[in-house]
């Protein structure tokens, strides 16, 4: 009898060991904050040979336009609390057999969805895909799976509408909101537009309501648009069905005083990232701006809040091997590909996939 209750001990601690470790892994996977962390070098990364991907546009192809040092393409993101899953094409394409995935944004969505159909492609190299443009949109379509993952360049969220006062910029209106019906997944961003004036700003006029103005406060009617489009979401959109993510503030790295190095101007030359877990310069104000419209909204929708680890990564920038070449000031808003947005996406890939 002795040895029998001995074995059925044994047996019971076993089982609630594993209850226990069930739990605490349910709980980390529940409570893991995946914006949180620090990058680290990698030997298995890049994730994809950017090479195999032929239909990268030139201001995120680093490598190809002769950046030398490729070390900012090796960097994987680790959380502090828990491991993010590492990305898994094939798993991706399966589970979004037939689905449509549309980014809508600015040139920073492209970035993000030029970077998630080179993943993609990469995993399933002799599988055939198609990559077309109507209008605003592009669709890149991997045709064995029936997956399309769409891009919508709308770069404020809300309308441009021509008049014959001019260009008119409305905050309370988003008549393009038709072109993000029907899809199964939606990733939204805005914030870069913002800021533009003079000849790239593409509005004359800014309009609430039926007050019309030359101008007003940029952050403001930021906060204006977000609560529009927050608003949009609570009405049409269906949650049940189409899952929404706002892709957060990707910041620019151009004032070397906020990492620490007050002699850079610019991005030019950074190697590597910042390696601790916070950067000196702090966060942008536009991302509590962000956070406190989608705090209003009704509905689910899951900020992917990019911005702390992103701003670890001074060096992930095109700067001179991006369009403008040597001539240019250098692009430091802009990632290169491979790069930062691959992470972004493996973020995406551990909400929907994992």
């Amino acid at each position: 009898m002795g040895s029998k209750d001995n074995a059925m001990s044994n047996s019971s601690a076993l089982v609630l060991s594993l209850l226990l470790l069930l739990l605490l892994l349910l709980h980390e996977a529940e409570g893991c904050d995946m914006f949180t962390g620090r990058w680290v070098k990698d030997a298995s990364y890049p994730l994809y040979d950017v090479s195999t991907c032929p239909f990268i546009r030139r201001e995120f192809s680093c490598k190809r336009n002769g950046r030398p040092d490729l070390d900012y393409s090796t960097f994987r993101w680790q959380p502090q609390s828990c491991k993010l899953a590492r990305f898994n094409g094939v798993e991706f394409l399966e589970r979004n057999k037939g689905k449509k995935i549309m980014f809508v944004g600015d040139s920073l969505s492209l970035n993000q969805w030029q970077s998630l159909t080179c993943m993609l492609h990469s995993s399933v190299p002799n599988s055939s895909y198609t990559l077309t443009t109507q209008g605003s949109i592009s669709t890149f379509t991997f045709k064995e799976y029936g997956l399309e993952l769409k891009l919508d360049r709308n770069v404020y969220l809300v309308d441009i509408v021509r008049e014959k006062i001019g260009r008119v910029l409305k905050l309370d209106s988003i008549n393009d909101g038709k072109n993000w019906l029907g899809m199964d997944t939606l990733i939204f961003n805005t914030w870069h537009w913002w800021g533009r004036r003079g000849p790239s700003q593409p509005w004359d006029w800014i309009q609430l309501g039926t007050n019309v103005t030359k101008d007003m406060n940029r952050v403001a009617a930021f906060e204006i648009a977000l609560g529009t489009w927050g608003k949009w979401v609570d009405t049409v959109v269906d949650t049940k069905k189409t899952k929404v993510f706002f892709q957060g503030i990707s910041p620019s790295h151009y004032k070397g005083v906020l990492w620490g190095e007050p002699a850079a101007k610019s991005c030019l030359g950074q190697k590597e990232p910042l390696l601790g877990t916070n950067y000196p310069g702090g966060l942008p104000a536009e991302v509590g701006v962000l956070k406190r419209a989608l705090g209003k909204i009704s509905k689910p929708v899951t900020l992917l809040d990019i911005t702390m680890l992103s701003l670890l990564r001074k060096d992930g920038h095109p700067s001179v091997y991006g369009l403008g070449g040597q001539s240019s000031g250098g692009d430091c808003s802009h990632w290169c590909l491979s790069g930062v947005p691959d992470t972004w996406n493996e973020i995406v890939y551990n909400y929907m996939v994992v």
